[in-house]
């Protein structure tokens, strides 16, 4: 059995994990080390192997290929990492770099579908939906991303920006996005969208986790406007990834995801805007937590 090996690397941390196999994704070893990123793009790269090295001397041998998820994603037509919050490797060849020091090939994708991946194949997905086809995986965290996987396989599309319902346009609302886009979907619903919508409203700048409890106490009358524009915009967003789509399942991932009251008139909002008389998709919590990143990773390599 070929056993399946993954990195997930991230802002701070770097974290490696070894499955038994595909048909058998029992984790083997974990292991993870910081990323000093502030040291720069060959100290990441050195980091990655490094820690590559450290758990081939626990399962006694090295990959042959490796499957890595990043932040941000590969640019196709350039071979440079593009969109990645992480300032040390965005703009470089690191794929190229990264196989040429390891020796081996690499396959990369973002993180979110990392999260698509691993829900997918080992996580909630088979439990809810051991049949399903097409799977939208979601972070809603201080950021939005998503991920597609249709029959056990991620789809990166021909720019490496699958998925990314992030960056459409939902309320010009959210104001200007990093991006250079006006009322992205990440400005609108993500946790940082919400709370500059609360300090809008109040000019006090409240973290998500202490606006909820005074919305759903009553207390608040601007927290409930907040949790009230989460779920009616998160339905709006969702619907058209449901409509374009036609997923079986949804799961949402990130700490807004989290949030109890979207998988209630959340997914009654969406059923309003999808174009189906009723709402067949499920919408589902993860069950992996922080592992899917570095588990989907290893499923590249299936």
């Amino acid at each position: 059995m070929t056993k399946l090996w993954g990195i997930d690397l991230g802002g701070t941390k770097i974290e490696a994990a070894v499955l038994k196999s595909k048909d058998d994704p029992t984790p083997l070893v974990r292991k993870r080390i910081e990323t000093e990123a502030a040291k720069g793009y060959e100290h990441v790269l050195s980091n990655i192997k490094k820690l590559i090295d450290l758990v081939a001397e626990e399962v006694g041998e090295h990959p042959s290929i490796i499957g890595i998820g990043t932040p941000g994603a590969i640019d196709p037509p350039t071979g440079l990492l593009k969109n990645s919050n992480s300032q040390a490797i965005n703009k470089k060849p690191f794929k190229k770099d990264l196989e040429a020091l390891l020796g081996i090939p690499t396959l990369m994708a973002n993180d979110a579908n990392c999260f698509a991946l691993a829900e997918a194949k080992m996580g909630i997905v088979p439990e809810v939906d051991p049949k399903a086809q097409v799977v939208f995986g979601v972070i809603m965290g201080t950021g939005c991303g998503g991920g597609i996987v249709v029959n056990g396989r991620v789809l990166n599309g021909k720019q490496g920006i699958g998925g990314e319902w992030g960056h459409n346009f939902l309320d010009a609302s959210g104001g200007p996005c990093y991006c250079g886009k006006t009322g992205c979907t990440e400005t609108v619903i993500s946790g940082t969208g919400l709370e500059n919508y609360y300090e809008q409203l109040t000019g006090t700048r409240k973290r998500l986790k202490d606006i909820l409890p005074a919305a759903r106490s009553g207390e608040d009358e601007n927290a409930v406007k907040t949790l009230d524009r989460l779920v009616h915009f998160f339905g709006l967003g969702i619907s058209t990834i449901i409509n374009v789509l036609d997923p079986d399942v949804i799961v949402l991932g990130g700490g807004v995801g989290n949030v109890d009251e979207l998988y209630t008139r959340g997914v009654e909002e969406a059923e309003k805007y999808t174009f189906n008389p009723r709402l067949e998709t499920k919408i589902v919590r993860p069950k992996l937590g922080d592992s899917a990143g570095v588990f989907g990773a290893a499923f590249l390599c299936e």
